[in-house]
This record gives C-alpha cells, structure tokens and sequence, in this order.
C-alpha cells in the first residue's frame, strides 16, 4: 500500500528546468514543456496512475475514459502550478492577476489582535498567496507548520533565483513537540499559523471522516492543536484558473466548540469537498488516500 511517507517528490534539476524555460521562452511556452511531462507520468507512474483514477472513477463518480483523460489533465495541471510558482518567485507577478474571495475574515482575523490558524490542504498553489498580499496592504507574519524537511534545498534554490525572498517561516514538526511552543510565540506575536490538513502518513496519530463519501485518514495535529487554541480557524485556498489568474478563498469555521478537534475535522472535510468538486484536477495526492485501492 503506497502511504504518503511525510515526504515530497521533486528535484532542483526539475526546477531549474523550469527557471531556464520561464526566462528563455516565456511562461505560456513553458506550459508545452509540461505535455511531455505529464505523458511520461501517464505512461511509467502505474501507482499513482491507479490511486488517481480510483479518485477519479470512484469517487467522483468519472466515466472510465473520463477518469483516464483526468490522469494527465491532473499531472498537466500540477506541472502548470509549479510553473506558476516558480515564475512568481523569480520575479514574474506582474504576469499573474488575483481575485480575492473572503479576504476581509482574514483582516477580522488579525484585527482581533489574537493571532490565528489558517488550514489549507494540497490542492490550488497556496504557496504564492503572500506574493498577492502586498496588493491589497496585508501585512502579516504568515508560519507554515510542516514535516516537509527534505525539500529545504528546493527552497533554498527558489530564494537564490528570488527577487524578493518569501516572508513564509517554516515550523517544523518535532518529537520532542518543541514547535508547540513556537506556534504559541507566533500567536502571542498576532501571527498566522497555517497548517495543511490532508495529508496523514504512517506512524502519526491521525482522525477520520467521510471525504467524497469514503472514510479517510487526516492528520490530527492541526484538528488537535487549532480547537485547543482558542483562536480563530479559516479554511484557505489559492486556486488556479484561466489565463494566469488565481483565486483566493478564506472561509472562517463556524460554530466549532473548545476541544472538539473531531467536530473541526468535520467542519473542515465539509469546505475542502466543496473545492475538490469546483477543482477536481488541483488536488494533489497521488497515493492511496482512502486505503482502499488493491
């Protein structure tokens, strides 16, 4: 059974590839690039070729020649968000337009002078949301929580090739709960702390809810953590659409009692449905999320 292992695929040759193909020939051009890409995926990547099209036929309920197309529309789309990620990181934003959908929970949010938790999941391109901010004067320190260690040398690269270095803090999740502590500092800080909440994997303790009508695995941590805080909790996407436009939505969750970290999971499982339905080739979990592929 292929489980996700905390850990992301994804090379600096990958993206320097990219960088090269955005400068030299423009970032449309670039898209081209990504046929071949997704053809080599549809062809030799037979997991999670599988575990999408389960996604796909399954529980979105796809027609088989659909669900197949929707393999490579998938990769195609995923490559077309990193190369939206990179070209803004290396100074193309003025490419791009941005479309702001509930902007105004996030400055009730920081008004409220508490801090507060952001949880996101990995679908849309998140990432580059504080490369839109500077537009509309939301001035906030912004610290994602993640396990995602091994990719620091991606990063790195990103900034070197930045015309402007990402104002992101990373918090790393460790053994010994030290990041606990650093959450909290942020937070007495009036910052943002943000989690992505679908990605569970072997070995951590995880809850379980109905997404799509199937039962999944979710990261307890964020549920955990965001109803034990006793600060506001908005759901939030940055999501691709026609003509390098993004769209950000930022919903608060409603009605969430003090430790009621299942009812959180619940609330959240709602809202992140309703944007894989509007979205389903921007999820990006290629392995078996719902334990139940052969």
């Amino acid at each position: 059974m292929n489980k996700w292992k905390g850990k992301s695929k994804g090379t600096v040759s990958g993206y320097r590839i990219f960088v090269w193909c955005i400068r030299n020939i423009g970032i449309r051009s670039s898209y081209f690039i990504l046929y071949f890409v997704a053809s080599y995926f549809v062809l030799f990547q037979k997991k999670s070729n599988r575990y999408i099209l389960y996604y796909f036929q399954k529980r979105l309920n796809y027609g088989y020649w659909k669900a197949k197309r929707s393999i490579f529309k998938s990769y195609f789309t995923f490559g077309k968000v990193l190369i939206d990620k990179t070209a803004i990181s290396a100074g193309l934003r003025e490419k791009y337009t941005y479309e702001f959908d509930g902007i105004e929970n996030l400055r009730n949010l920081l008004a409220a002078k508490k801090g507060g938790v952001l949880i996101s999941a990995h679908i849309g391109n998140f990432e580059i949301a504080e490369h839109f901010f500077a537009d509309i004067d939301f001035d906030c320190q912004i610290n994602l929580v993640t396990t995602d260690q091994e990719v620091t040398v991606i990063k790195e690269y990103l900034e070197s090739v930045s015309v402007k270095k990402s104002n992101i803090k990373f918090i790393y999740v460790k053994e010994d709960l030290s990041h606990i502590f650093e959450i909290n500092q942020a937070l007495s800080n009036n910052e943002l702390i943000c989690f992505t909440g679908d990605r569970y994997f072997e070995g951590s303790k995880y809850l379980e809810a109905d997404l799509l009508g199937k039962s999944a695995k979710f990261p307890a941590g964020p549920f955990l953590i965001a109803s034990r805080l006793g600060v506001p909790v908005v759901y939030v996407y940055v999501m691709k659409e026609d003509n390098l436009h993004y769209h950000l939505y930022a919903r608060v969750a409603q009605n969430i009692k003090n430790r009621d970290s299942q009812g959180l999971l619940q609330s959240y499982v709602d809202n992140l449905e309703t944007m894989v339905k509007k979205y389903p080739l921007q999820w990006f979990n290629y392995f078996d999320f719902w334990d139940d592929v052969d």
